[in-house]
């Protein structure tokens, strides 16, 4: 059984109640904050695994924790909110977070989908794999960061998930859909839009100049190529 503990964020006590019950019955421990104070307070104290993390917070709001987060780690976020506009969930998914789920949403999915996360992570830890070098970009799957030019470059889990999958298949073009498949698991509920994202965190990390990218290139109207 599972032993991840969760951090929920949700200011909504019978949202927060379902999702712990979901979890718990899945195995997981579970901690609950319900606003953005309280978070920011068990993320100081206590480690979790994975955090699902509602925007409308009181006090302080989801977009800042997950700024928070990624300011000192790649621990994965689940953002979890009503707000289902494209711009925010590209917003989210462009501040880090692993993944975006619009409510109302059923709670096996969400479960299925901490799941996901936490394989792809636990995956990543557990392989063995040699270092890959290309040219001044080195990329060491056994602590899941890169090194640019010598500079050492943070990347989230799902950042480095795709950039391995790419640096695994050098000069293989892959459609979006294909990504989605291998990178995300297939599933359904996933936007392709969080392709698009991914690879425009990875350019502004690993590129000299994200705006003419010479590692991740684009094959109009087909997909995306690495290019060692």
């Amino acid at each position: 059984m599972p032993e991840n503990l969760i951090l929920i964020v949700e200011d909504e006590p019978s949202i927060a109640a379902v999702v712990d019950l979901y979890l718990r019955r899945a195995g997981y421990q579970t901690l609950r904050a319900a606003d953005g104070k309280a978070a920011l307070e068990a993320l100081d104290h206590a480690s979790p695994d994975l955090v699902i993390l509602d925007i409308m917070l009181p006090q302080v709001d989801g977009f800042a924790i997950t700024r928070w987060i990624r300011d000192r780690g790649d621990t994965p976020i689940i953002i979890v909110s009503s707000r289902r506009e494209e711009s925010d969930r590209i917003a989210g998914l462009e501040l880090g977070a692993d993944d975006y789920v619009v409510k109302p949403f059923s709670p096996q999915e969400l479960v299925s989908r901490v799941r996901a996360v936490l394989r792809r992570v636990h995956k990543g830890e557990a392989e063995a794999e040699a270092s890959l070098a290309f040219g001044d970009l080195t990329i060491d799957p056994s602590t899941m960061l890169i090194s640019v030019q010598g500079r050492e470059v943070s990347l989230t889990a799902k950042e480095f998930e795709l950039l391995h999958h790419f640096a695994r298949h050098p000069r293989h073009v892959f459609s979006r859909d294909q990504l989605l498949q291998s990178v995300w698991g297939g599933s359904e509920f996933i936007d392709p839009s969080t392709v698009t994202v991914h690879i425009r965190r990875l350019r502004e990390k690993i590129e000299a100049d994200p705006s003419k990218p010479q590692r991740l290139v684009t094959v109009w109207g087909v997909g995306y190529r690495f290019e060692p």
